[in-house]
């Protein structure tokens, strides 16, 4: 993986990205040059305008998930995110070639080579990485421990597709804890560390032991190996890089304070602010026939109001009351307590079961967004009673309290709908990975993402 502004991204991605906008580019370029009648149109016209058109391409597939890093689960599910692609794809890329002044060409010609070399294109990238999927570059890690913490690192890197990091062995630490990971992986303590390294050719090792001090392990072997280049990462580090998390279970307030991360200049406030404005003002005026059609549904259903409003705690602690299209019906909580929404949720209207699947009910937050008291991207805001039982069960709860909660989060396009206490853990996972990283770039991301997420429904209730 490589960190780019603050965020870990698979390096199978950024090559794939890269590879794409490139094949993109020359192929537009091609179809332009084998249409041009009698050369009118300048070099210099056609390379920007090549350039524009491969950009946007390769953002709408990105928005779509075509570079999220994760292979397909197999060839369907290949051939349906591919499918997708070009069913968005080729209608925009029909209408960008219409517009871009590209001088005389022969139309139908000129518009099916380009859509032609366009599916053809992505299909067979989508295809061929969709199903293999094969690292470009692959690590060997080296585990220290064979405890709890230990397979639960080689679960994760198993069942969360790290293809990039394989796992070489175990290598036990001096206070003797239990042996909980595969026996036949297991490495003899008698060499030093650094000899194991050498012998096996490690890349990287993971201390996955719960105490580090008295004894667990020996920080001069780990300073050996890191002086011969190779990279030690605590537990809290390598949950941060491979699944997008601070796990609650591997943090200390040390690493909170005196670690990398969790700041809040009034420039990145500032560029922030900035473009949570100019993108809502854009959202609200592309989706105001949306939400005109949604207001008449709701209204035609059930009556009014349309819109609901509910209590939610903010930046800082402060408590203001979020606008949603109402998606219950009006005596959902008419006993006054509050509930967790579930599955399959009785109280929630015909109409409201579309808005919620499609996420049409949290437009009206735009208003809140551009009211200061949201941002666009950010940990979602939870209603005051269950943040005071949140914030009394759930460690470092309140830090997520330390931006504006958003309209989507890294929490939502990472994990499905919450609905629990433990769902609320997980999803405070990923929010203090956003809280810690959080970035411009990052908040782009996630906004694609959550388009992903809005056309496929995942995890909507």
């Amino acid at each position: 993986m490589f960190r780019l502004f603050n965020h870990y991204v698979p390096a199978n991605s950024l090559a794939h990205f890269i590879l794409d906008s490139l094949l993109l580019f020359a192929a537009i370029v091609g179809a332009a040059a084998v249409q041009m009648s009698g050369g009118t149109t300048p070099l210099k016209v056609v390379v920007p305008s090549a350039l524009v058109f491969a950009i946007l391409m390769i953002a709408i597939n990105g928005a779509l998930g075509l570079y999220r890093g994760v292979p397909a689960a197999g060839v369907l599910d290949a051939v349906a995110r591919v499918m997708l692609s070009l069913l968005a794809s080729i209608p925009i890329a029909y209408g960008v070639y219409r517009v871009l002044p590209w001088g005389q060409f022969d139309d139908h010609g000129g518009e099916l080579t380009v859509i032609l070399i366009l599916g053809i294109i992505l299909a067979m990238r989508g295809m061929i990485v969709g199903v293999v999927s094969d690292p470009i570059w692959r690590r060997r890690v080296l585990v220290i421990g064979t405890g709890h913490e230990a397979a639960a690192v080689d679960y994760s890197l198993r069942h969360h597709r790290s293809a990039a990091l394989q796992v070489v062995g175990f290598y036990p630490s001096p206070n003797n804890e239990d042996v909980v990971v595969n026996r036949g992986q297991l490495l003899s303590g008698d060499r030093s560390l650094l000899e194991t390294v050498h012998g096996h050719g490690v890349n990287e090792i993971i201390v996955a032991v719960r105490e580090r001090r008295g004894g667990a392990l020996s920080l001069k072997q780990l300073l050996d190996c890191k002086l011969a280049g190779v990279a030690v990462l605590d537990l809290a580090s390598f949950y941060e890089r491979v699944r997008g998390q601070v796990r609650l279970d591997a943090l200390k307030a040390s690493w909170l304070i005196y670690g990398e991360g969790f700041r809040q200049g009034l420039m990145r406030s500032f560029i922030k602010r900035g473009f949570d404005i100019v993108v809502s003002l854009l959202l609200l005026a592309a989706t105001l026939p949306v939400m005109v059609v949604t207001m008449l549904a709701i209204a035609l259903e059930s009556g009014f109001p349309v819109f609901y409003t509910q209590e939610r705690v903010g930046r800082g602690g402060r408590v203001f009351r979020v606008i949603k299209f109402r998606s219950m019906r009006t005596d959902a909580e008419k006993d006054g307590k509050p509930r967790w929404a579930s599955k399959s949720d009785d109280r929630v209207t015909r109409v409201g079961k579309i808005i919620r699947k499609t996420r049409i009910d949290e437009l009206p937050q735009l208003i809140n967004v551009l009211r200061g008291e949201m941002s666009l991207v950010g940990p979602r805001p939870e209603r005051p009673f269950f943040v005071d039982q949140l914030a009394r069960d759930v460690p470092y709860f309140s830090v997520r309290h330390s931006v504006k909660p958003g309209l989507t989060g890294w929490a939502q396009v990472r994990y499905q709908y919450g609905a629990s206490m433990d769902d609320a853990v997980q999803k405070l996972q990923y929010d203090l990975y956003y809280v810690k990283n959080h970035t411009l770039f990052l908040d782009v991301l996630i906004l694609a993402e959550t388009v992903r997420v809005v056309l496929t429904g995942e995890g909507a209730h």
